[in-house]
């Protein structure tokens, strides 16, 4: 039993290897403007994970867009949008935010994603908070 075991680890260990696994993740965000009363906390789904690329030894010779690597990031998106609550008349509370349907690995798109290496980490609130839920705000 105990090789059986080894083997099948080994064997995953593998595929994992050889295999990519970019999926849509559950991600928590925190939308708020500084003209609303509160802070909205949105479920949602990103694109995570693993990519398998390859680093070239040739640097020197090829252009710099051969060297780009492969990146986790969306195939297909749709665009929701909330209101975040307690905002005053002059100020528009609608935010739209994209939610990942499906992922693929390829290119990273500054037209819709966020290609840096470390994202400013800047997801929390100042204000007091509200849960969006199944198209209503908790």
């Amino acid at each position: 039993m105990t090789a059986i075991f080894l083997m099948s680890m080994l064997f995953g260990l593998a595929c994992g290897q050889a295999m990519s696994f970019c999926i849509p993740t559950e991600y928590t965000m925190h939308v708020e403007r500084k003209e609303c009363a509160y802070c909205l906390t949105v479920n949602t789904t990103i694109c995570a994970g693993y990519c398998m690329t390859r680093d070239i030894n040739g640097k020197l010779f090829l252009p710099k867009y051969a060297l780009s690597q492969d990146v986790c990031t969306y195939r297909d998106i749709i665009y929701r949008t909330v209101e975040i609550p307690g905002c005053p008349r002059h100020v528009a509370p609608y935010f739209s935010y994209p939610v990942a349907i499906s992922c693929k690995c390829g290119k990273c798109n500054t037209d819709y994603s966020d290609c840096t290496h470390e994202a400013i980490k800047t997801n929390y609130c100042t204000k007091p908070q509200k849960s969006y839920l199944v198209g209503f705000s908790v």
